[in-house]
């Protein structure tokens, strides 16, 4: 049986010209990055290089790009560096009820700290209501943070618009954009952001590695201390290798034109399926407003879990957790107030650049045959 990966918003692999730079930085970029000497520098030069080029992908300059361990350091930073900064006693956040648990833990942190959060609902599609944001904004909020694209349905948040209420009010605003980075359009002056959330492996960089924008003028409390890398912000030497390796699948990914097929040869996946199951087969997220890769669909009936351990040749994610013989439904479908009996069928497909029409074909006939 031959494998196929299906399963590209968990993780991606890493583009062979990303390959080539971990292996030149591991011959040549030994020196700290920090150290003046022949060593050093040209350390310190790949790590300039890298934040170029992701500044060149976000639209923003150099020095509003820091370097993290990847998408969920980011997001603490984010989070945490608002709130430890802001001054207030209980500093507001306003958050929606489907982000990614990399939002929703640091948030339930905070709340213990003293912190109060506001979670806006979403419709059935995932959308929050922009409204509902400028209804939940006081004198106290001090950041609002909403998800660009679902993880789980690829559901895209109209975050322009919210940014514009948020900045009305002279509210910050973050998001967390590791699924959107390399799919669809992420400059951070078009979206109005603040902050916003960057991870290397889901855009064919290595795990490990990401960033975060943080734009001028804006100093939240690093997450990290120490001395005073990343201009102060982020304390721990830099991984020349690991930031040149971002750099390179930054620029590979500033190109959308191949996002334009993976789309194309989603909805043929998703005409297939109702082709195949009719209305035994459910759209899950917004029916136009989602990434381009992704197809998170529910078979009626099913438990999503049991589908994909009858076909162990094919990498895809389930919507819900079973624990102890229970089927728990996905927090990101329960908000969308996605029924159980549909939603713990859900199964996430999520296609790469590089994935085939005959892999979905394959997956399709594999499907009629689990659920015949």
């Amino acid at each position: 049986m031959r494998d196929i990966y299906l399963d590209f918003n968990a993780s991606t692999p890493v583009a062979p010209e990303v390959a080539e730079i971990l292996r030149h930085a591991l011959e040549t970029g030994h020196g700290n990055p920090s150290s003046g000497h022949w060593a050093g520098v040209p350390a310190r030069q790949m790590v300039e290089d890298a934040r170029t080029r992701v500044a060149g992908l976000l639209g923003c300059a150099p020095q509003e790009i820091v370097f993290t361990s990847g998408g969920s350091e980011a997001n603490n930073h984010a989070l945490k560096g608002v709130f430890f900064a802001s001054g207030k006693e209980r500093p507001h956040f306003v958050t929606s009820s489907a982000e990614h648990p990399a939002i929703v833990a640091p948030l339930r942190f905070l709340e213990g700290l003293g912190a109060r959060v506001t979670w806006l609902p979403v419709d059935g599609t995932g959308l929050v209501d922009p409204d509902d944001l400028r209804r939940a904004i006081t004198d106290d909020t001090v950041l609002v943070t909403i998800m660009h694209a679902n993880n789980e349905t690829g559901t895209i948040q109209p975050i322009a618009e919210c940014a514009a209420i948020a900045r009305e009010h002279g509210v910050r605003f973050h998001t967390d954009a590791a699924q959107s980075v390399g799919k669809i359009a992420t400059r951070a002056d078009d979206l109005g952001v603040d902050l916003l959330t960057m991870a290397g492996h889901k855009f064919h960089a290595p795990k490990g590695v990401g960033a975060l924008f943080i734009r001028d003028g804006l100093r939240p409390e690093p997450f990290i201390h120490g001395a005073g890398h990343e201009s102060g912000r982020r304390a721990g030497t830099e991984s020349a290798m690991l930031t040149a390796a971002l750099g390179v699948a930054a620029s590979l990914s500033a190109d959308l034109g191949p996002m334009e097929q993976v789309k194309a040869l989603r909805d043929r996946f998703w005409t297939a399926l109702q082709d195949a199951f009719g209305d035994g087969v459910v759209l899950n997220g917004h029916p136009e407003r989602r990434l381009p890769n992704t197809l998170n669909v529910a078979f009626v009936g099913r438990v999503g879990a049991e589908i994909l351990a009858a076909m162990p040749e094919v990498a895809a994610s389930t919507g819900s957790a079973c624990h102890s013989g229970c089927v728990e439904l996905s927090p990101v479908l329960e908000a969308m107030s996605v029924a159980p009996p549909v939603g713990i069928g859900a199964i996430r497909f999520s296609l790469g650049r590089k994935t085939t029409v005959d892999e979905v074909d394959h997956v399709v006939a594999r499907l009629r045959r689990v659920l015949s």
